[in-house]
């Protein structure tokens, strides 16, 4: 199994993007995990298309192919206004998302990976991700298996996170 190219993404991606989302929405829903992001699709949903599309035209999208088809999306910026401020300088990883079809390639780590070296390129010495943290903790645990270490938990609404930190130093 060849490795994931990584290649920047853009407003063309916004579809397969979408696409990536509604498998792991379809995934997570056949297996009774609606919690993280319910069982509708992305697709044909205007707020989630807006937000897809924003990163698009972002400039922090990241796409990793898998036999020349996009497999797994990641998003890296500015952290989000609900979780703490970071207190040194660091890259945020605002979305990450694998299609369900390309399981067990790598594209996933492949691209936190990449943001890894693209948080050092930046003077950064931290990359932080937050995520669901209800249900199986399943999610958090893929984090800690990529070099993440758990921060503190915190919760929008009802929705249950995880803040969590890789230092690159």
């Amino acid at each position: 199994m060849s490795a994931p190219r990584i290649r920047p993404g853009g407003p063309a991606d916004t579809p397969a993007v979408l696409a990536m989302f509604d498998s792991a929405v379809a995934w997570l829903a056949a297996s009774g995990r609606t919690g993280q992001w319910g069982s509708a699709p992305f697709t044909g949903n205007p707020q989630r298309t807006r937000q897809v599309a924003a990163w698009a035209a972002g400039g922090g999208m990241r796409i990793a192919e898998v036999g020349g088809e996009p497999a797994a999306c990641i998003v890296v910026g500015a952290a989000h206004d609900y979780v703490p401020a970071a207190t040194e300088p660091e890259l945020y990883v605002q979305g990450l998302v694998a299609d369900r079809r390309f399981t067990g390639h790598g594209a996933g780590r492949a691209l936190l990976d990449w943001a890894a070296g693209e948080a050092r390129e930046r003077d950064a010495g931290l990359l932080r991700v937050d995520c669901y943290a209800g249900g199986d903790g399943r999610l958090v645990a893929y984090y800690e298996g990529c070099g993440f270490t758990r921060v503190a938990p915190f919760t929008v609404g009802e929705w249950p996170g995880m803040l969590l930190q890789r230092r690159l130093t």
